[in-house]
């Protein structure tokens, strides 16, 4: 291949010579060649090539505006192009630099995966060679994509920035480029409970590095914020806590994060309101830290239980004595066994010995046939959640649990139902075939409610896999019912 004359067409837009450019898709297909005699071939043309910054126009061209090519040969030339900016950045002319700066900010929302994720790699790359000072509009724009409709843009703009903050997490923090993260932190904040897992987990991703950093701030707000603006503040740290998820579970951020929520826990008396947030706070901020939550689980695991039982004592003093009690407020139960579950899912196994010290299972029973539908929707999630972190202390009471749980597979309560068919799916799990004499007090309204029409997904979901699981540890008295539930399940 002779060096080529970049054509002048317009403003700086480069335009490849057709020869040229098919001697550069036959070295990338040549590239692909096992054998070995082919490969030292490819080095050299490529070393030769090397020496016409030219040569990086034409593999920028092939990753982004030929689409006629197959998607592995134009992900190889941007793969190839990252070597050289890796290797020779330097030495790029600035029309050669400019016009791949552009061509990856106009390309990142690609339609292919692949392509998409090869120019975030190349962008990243180029930011890394120092390159984050001298390309001013880099952070702006990829920010301004990410409010894109098209989902293309918004995962590629996200990939980007996800390489950037893992990159360059130091600059970005720093009066160099002045202070990015201000308006960058916030903005992937908004994305958290964006519809798109992949897109949630790009936004987690970019921080994650900045962790330390974000709970400074929250924690600073604990000593400035009063009662309705700390009611916000809970609710930022259980989404962060939800959405970083065991990324929090380091004694650093544990240090910074626990002392300030206990100091106000031990503030608050058991019947102030305020507790309803903190205590949904504490649920997200314990499922995420685990085993990290574990010197703080005792305290908060007794208040809980006490909150249950003081709830469910005053229900039965107004339920007999109207006149003289007041009715309580449920909430502070519904939050508690809430908790509860928060902790039986991220200590898992280290529950036990707090089960054992405890009357939950009974208080449970009590709960799981309260007359009001919220409190039996937590009380099956957390008979649920136990069952996976503590069986032995529910197998004791699952003859008396089943019944209540066949009777709350009623699809008008559409929670409360949820909730009970995964708990029997976790229960039969733990059974075995000893789930044989409750198969009957379940599985025909199972099956009933995948035959409904219009019964949302997540039900659908929970009673096809609780079927399946029925049906895995309990084949003989499953199968006669196949014919009804095959084709919706």
């Amino acid at each position: 291949m002779q060096p080529v004359r970049p054509e002048v067409i317009g403003v700086m837009e480069w335009q490849p010579d057709e020869q040229g450019l098919q001697q550069v898709l036959q070295l990338l297909k040549d590239s692909q060649s096992p054998d070995t005699a082919t490969q030292r071939a490819v080095q050299e043309k490529l070393e030769q090539l090397n020496q016409f910054p030219d040569f990086n126009n034409y593999l920028i061209f092939v990753l982004t505006s030929l689409k006629s090519e197959d998607e592995p040969t134009r992900s190889l030339s941007g793969l190839i192009l990252k070597n050289n900016v890796k290797a020779h950045y330097q030495n790029f002319p600035p029309n050669v630099g400019d016009f791949i700066k552009r061509e990856c900010l106009n390309n990142i929302g690609d339609p292919s995966p692949l392509i998409r994720a090869t120019i975030g790699i190349l962008i990243t790359t180029i930011a890394s060679k120092g390159e984050l000072q001298t390309w001013p509009e880099l952070l702006p724009q990829l920010c301004n994509l990410l409010n894109s409709e098209d989902y293309n843009t918004c995962e590629g703009s996200f990939g980007a920035l996800q390489k950037i903050c893992e990159d360059s997490s130091e600059l970005l923090d720093s009066d160099a480029l002045n202070r990015p993260l201000n308006i960058m932190i916030p903005k992937f904040l908004q994305f958290f409970k964006h519809c798109s897992p992949k897109i949630r987990s790009h936004a987690i991703a970019c921080l994650v590095p900045y962790l330390s950093f974000i709970l400074d701030t929250l924690v600073f707000a604990f000593g400035k914020y009063q009662h309705k603006n700390l009611l916000i503040l809970y609710d930022a740290i259980g989404t962060l806590a939800d959405s970083v998820g065991h990324h929090l579970n380091q004694p650093e951020y544990i240090q910074k994060l626990m002392p300030p929520l206990i100091a106000k826990w031990n503030e608050l008396k058991d019947e102030d309101k305020d507790l309803f947030p903190l205590l949904e706070c504490l649920s997200s901020v314990a499922t995420a830290l685990q085993s990290g939550f574990l010197p703080y689980c005792e305290p908060v695991y007794q208040r809980c239980v006490t909150l249950v039982q003081k709830t469910l004592a005053q229900a039965m003093m107004y339920s007999q004595q109207p006149d003289q009690y007041e009715a309580p407020d449920k909430d502070f139960m519904i939050v508690a066994l809430d908790l509860l579950s928060g902790l039986a899912e991220g200590l898992g196994g280290h529950v036990d010995t707090l089960v054992a010290r405890s009357n939950i299972m009974t208080l449970l029973f009590q709960c799981m046939q309260d007359t009001m539908p919220e409190v039996r929707q937590s009380s099956f999630a957390l008979l649920g959640d136990l069952t996976k972190a503590c069986f032995p202390h529910v197998k004791p009471c699952i003859a008396e649990f089943m019944p209540i749980l066949g009777t709350n597979l009623n699809p008008e309560f559409i929670s409360v139902c949820n909730n009970a068919t995964w708990a029997i799916g976790e229960i039969c799990m733990q059974m075995g075939v000893e789930m044989q004499p409750y198969i009957a007090m379940v599985l025909n309204q199972l099956v009933e409610i995948i035959n409904r029409p219009n019964t949302p997904k997540t039900l659908l979901e929970n009673t096809a896999i609780t079927i399946g699981r029925l049906g895995y540890v309990c084949p003989q008295e499953v199968a006669p019912m196949l014919p009804q539930f095959i084709r919706p399940w």
